[in-house]
């Protein structure tokens, strides 16, 4: 059965890879509807590829401008910076704790029968 598709899958990975990963801004750069973008993401594991790529460069460049604002002595980047990374060393808010099992793992919940 002969593919119809509009798109290649190298053209859609394109498209989210110059969109860094936003979905909807891949699919108006493409003239798409955002569904069509998602299901070249969910056939074509090339395409899961690109967004994972571009997701993850967007995530570095978004890391490295927190971390120039903290060069800069930006104090409300360092408090984010402390309270999000550096939770084990004691720099976090008790009304936001986070409850966790052993090594930050998952909760195991015994319930236990009534005598």
């Amino acid at each position: 059965m002969k593919d119809h598709r509009k798109y290649s899958a190298q053209q859609m990975a394109d498209a989210l890879l110059d969109a860094r990963g936003f979905v909807t801004v891949a699919a108006e750069k493409l003239g798409c509807h955002r569904a069509t973008v998602q299901r070249y993401i969910n056939d074509f594991s090339t395409v899961q590829d690109a967004l994972k790529d571009a997701r993850e460069k967007r995530h570095d460049f978004v890391e490295s401008k927190l971390m120039a604002a903290i060069n800069e002595g930006n104090i409300t980047a360092i408090i984010f910076y402390l309270k999000t990374q550096c939770k084990d060393r004691g720099y976090i808010e008790r009304y936001q704790q986070e409850v966790t099992g052993k090594d930050g793992e998952g909760l195991t919940i015994v319930i236990k029968p009534r005598d």
